[in-house]
């Protein structure tokens, strides 16, 4: 292997690390809530509120982001807004009031903004087109696992110091990733289109860039419309899924557990049970087989899987954790292997954890999928800027669910009391997976026809030079 591959390698695996910071923070919140209201002297909701506001100046941000990263360098572009969204993490942790909470959760997510747009377009300039969905699974599970590991750093750290030290420890691991982009090698713009390789081998450029006279195309685009309706309904539900944690700790104490041992084991309990989430690969694999016989295949595959996740998620929420024993005195690896026990001789619990197994797995199909499509259907210089408004849809629903299952739980509880309003409040919110699910039958036809039209440009531009 030469020195130019195994930089090629080191920068994918560096972007797929970076790709899990934004969901680490966003993670962060929703375990150490009830600690922050009480420190803070809020309302619960309120810290709901601060989590959403971040997802969309992070996502609106990213369309800005992902704008320059079709102009400049891209490796400057992520350095200076990993600089950003660090110092403002930090300055999170000595937070000492609501107001100030949210003003450096606001600058947070401006500094975020750039590892999504930026790290999307650098990926989809090196992975290869025939095993693009497989790859960006990679990608997308990092961002999946970086929500769990945020979930675990809350509820370990913050049990045994405060909730203010979670945040310190990924600003201070944010800026030592600083050193690691020095090292990267930026791909040549188009690099992984098959109609473009022969054009770069002969040490051409593909020097087309993005104006701003190109977004009207970008956003009215059939296939890209139906992806940005897709990804906002499709996040409104996995908005709302970042109230498990808090789902969990309610049916731990219904079971007559204090706060601190419950926190402790709803994070292990959210880490375990999402661990379907690592079939994703799979699942991008299998769109790409799909994909390669008909352009409409990954649409429809995915479709299906999005179908199925329903029943899941449904039957998982309603599951009470009847019978389950743990240890009392809060230590934090007797609860692990408590919790594991409990998985295989618990009938109750192992249920739930084959119910979320199921779920997660078949939610898992989504993410590398909608990457791949995303990226089949824009021109190389327009990707960036197409994730970011996507992104920005998808960070709008997700908004949408994280709140929302605020201010629905408040009039849910009004009839019904922990953990029964969390139940409830959460499989209202599974129903937005149904126009989600369709959003990919519907756009099966614009896919075949968009994908088609970008080859044909791309094939063209290459016989220009």
């Amino acid at each position: 292997m030469n020195n130019s591959n195994i930089r090629i390698i080191y920068t994918i695996f560096v972007f797929v690390i970076l790709a899990a910071f934004d969901n680490i923070i966003i993670g962060l919140f929703p375990p150490l809530f009830s600690s922050i209201a009480v420190d803070l002297n809020v309302p619960l909701s309120a810290l709901g509120i601060v989590s959403a506001i971040n997802i969309l100046v992070t996502s609106i941000s990213s369309i800005y982001w992902g704008y320059l990263s079709g102009k400049f360098n891209r490796k400057k572009l992520v350095i200076t807004g990993t600089i950003f969204w660090s110092v403002s993490v930090f300055l999170t942790s000595h937070s000492s009031t609501y107001v100030q909470l949210l003003i450096f959760q606001i600058f947070t997510g401006i500094g975020l903004g750039c590892i999504a747009s930026i790290g999307f377009s650098v990926l989809t300039d090196y992975i290869p087109y025939k095993f693009r969905g497989m790859l960006l699974s990679l990608w997308g599970m990092s961002q999946g696992f970086g929500g769990i590991a945020g979930s675990l750093m809350a509820s370990l750290i913050a049990a045994a110091t405060n909730w203010r030290r979670p945040f310190e420890i990924v600003s201070i691991i944010g800026l030592l990733l600083i050193v690691l982009y020095f090292f990267i090698k930026e791909p040549e713009l188009g690099e992984s289109e098959p109609e473009l390789k022969e054009l770069i081998k002969k040490g051409y450029e593909y020097n087309y860039n993005i104006e701003l006279n190109h977004l009207y195309e970008i956003a009215s685009k059939s296939s890209n419309v139906l992806l940005f309706f897709q990804g906002f309904f499709m996040n409104i539900t996995t908005g709302s899924l970042i109230w498990l944690p808090t789902l969990y700790i309610s049916k731990i104490q219904h079971e007559h557990y204090s706060i601190k041992t419950a926190t402790i084991a709803a994070g292990y309990i959210f880490a375990l049970f999402q661990i379907g989430g690592l079939t994703s690969g799979f699942f991008g694999y299998l769109g790409d087989v799909f994909q390669r016989k008909n352009y409409k295949g990954r649409a429809i595959i995915t479709s299906l899987f999005v179908f199925i996740t329903i029943p899941f998620y449904l039957a998982m929420f309603i599951l009470p954790m009847n019978n389950l024993s743990l240890p009392h005195d809060n230590n934090p690896a007797l609860i692990f292997f408590s919790l594991l026990k409990q998985i295989a001789v618990n009938p109750w619990m192992t249920s739930m954890f084959v119910l979320s197994l199921l779920a997660s797995a078949a939610q898992s199909a989504n993410t590398p999928n909608w990457l791949a499509l995303i990226t089949d259907v824009n021109l190389p210089e327009h990707r960036g800027t197409a994730f970011s408004v996507a992104n920005l849809a998808g960070s709008l629903g997700r908004t949408l669910g994280n709140v929302g299952v605020g201010f629905l739980l408040a009039i849910v509880s009004l009839y019904k009391g922990e953990p029964y309003n969390y139940v409830i409040t959460l499989i209202i919110f599974q129903l937005f997976l149904i126009p989600s699910a369709l959003c990919y039958i519907k756009m099966a036809k614009s896919n075949d026809r968009d994908i088609r039209k970008i080859k044909s440009i791309l094939f063209k531009r290459s016989k220009l030079n």
